[in-house]
């Protein structure tokens, strides 16, 4: 903190840096944990799907381990398919070759939050009052649709 030394010295006593003891934690064996599960009924692991009637409120469910390696298996599945979803659009993204990309880009600018009904016209006009406008752009989606961005390249 700035300025701190200039305090007196029980004021400067609140800014010192606490040092917590460290404790030593109690350390135990797991021989009776295992010995303990091994003991336990654990069937119920296996017949999960059957249980899902007798669970109470906030109870999580117990998957099989088949149920969770088809879990995993799609997990991985989604991994991998959205990092070949991203080398595709990497190798695809050729922001150079646009044709819509034109211009120079410190004179351009760009509105958010657009309502959807809104027409290049419309903006047109609201925005010509503060200068001359070389091109007005909507960012539509692939089905045509206002995506609530537009552009305006101004002409200075």
């Amino acid at each position: 903190m700035p300025g701190t030394h200039l305090l007196p010295p029980n004021l400067l006593k609140l800014f010192a840096p606490h040092i917590d003891r460290i404790r030593d934690k109690a350390v135990s064996g797991v021989a009776d944990i295992l010995r303990r599960l091994k003991d336990e009924d654990t069937d119920h692991l296996f017949n999960a799907a059957a249980n899902d009637e007798n669970m109470e409120e906030g109870e999580e469910p117990v998957f099989t381990l088949a149920e969770e390696t088809k879990r995993q298996i799609r997990r991985e599945e989604r991994k991998a398919k959205k990092a070949d979803d991203f080398r595709v659009a990497k190798d695809s993204y050729k922001p150079s070759d646009d044709p819509e990309a034109v211009g120079d880009p410190y004179k351009t600018l760009f509105i958010s939050r657009l309502h959807k009904s809104a027409t290049e016209t419309d903006l047109r006009r609201e925005f010509e009052g503060y200068g001359t406008i070389e091109r007005v752009r909507i960012v539509r989606d692939k089905k045509g649709r206002s995506r609530g961005l537009r552009i305006h390249r101004l002409r200075t």
